[in-house]
């Protein structure tokens, strides 16, 4: 049996993120070897967003809600990738939160070779020490939080914080609030 054959009785000759029928075509996951447990079959809707983030539609991308919870990890490897690439949007990083992946699942889907080009800087506190995804910071200054009405004080902890694709910011909860934090108002507890 083909990649494609195997792709099309896995899926039910759906694609596997969105559900849609329509001009179906296997995608390789990379870094792929093209097999099918490396590949997924994806519509051209998909396809299309994939291969140019500039076109992305992110409310598109609200049906990785349930495909996220497939058993197939390529398709888990995408939805990853894809919830990752537009968490900016809110909504996405609660389903990054509820996302578990296997260690080996989570490597592949990290090892995006798509982002291989870019030379990423580090986010570093206001003491220069790196920080990590998981970290624990302390606020340095007393910070206004537009449009929450509160006041993140001087000394207050955020825990578990996350990175950004700006390496100046990180996000993480104050006051049960999910905001993003300027890492030079931060230092690494």
């Amino acid at each position: 049996m083909t990649t494609e054959q195997t792709l099309q009785e896995r899926s039910g000759s759906k694609c596997e993120l969105c559900t849609s029928s329509d001009n179906l075509n296997v995608y390789h996951v990379a870094p792929s070897d093209e097999s099918a447990e490396q590949s997924i079959l994806l519509c051209e809707t998909c396809r299309g967003q994939i291969d140019d983030p500039t076109t992305s539609d992110a409310n598109h991308w609200r049906c990785l809600n349930d495909s996220m919870w497939t058993p197939v990890p390529a398709v888990q490897v995408m939805a990853w990738r894809i919830l990752n690439r537009i968490k900016a949007e809110g909504w996405p990083q609660d389903l990054l939160d509820m996302l578990y992946l296997e260690d080996d699942v989570k490597a592949w889907a990290e090892a995006d070779s798509s982002n291989s080009d870019d030379v990423a800087e580090a986010t570093k506190d206001s003491n220069g020490a790196t920080l990590s995804a998981g970290d624990t910071v302390t606020l340095i200054k007393d910070l206004v939080v537009k449009g929450a009405n509160f006041t993140a004080k001087r000394g207050t902890v955020v825990k578990n914080i996350s990175l950004t694709d700006n390496p100046k910011h990180i996000e993480g909860k104050v006051n049960g609030t999910r905001i993003v934090l300027v890492s030079a108002f931060l230092k690494k507890a």
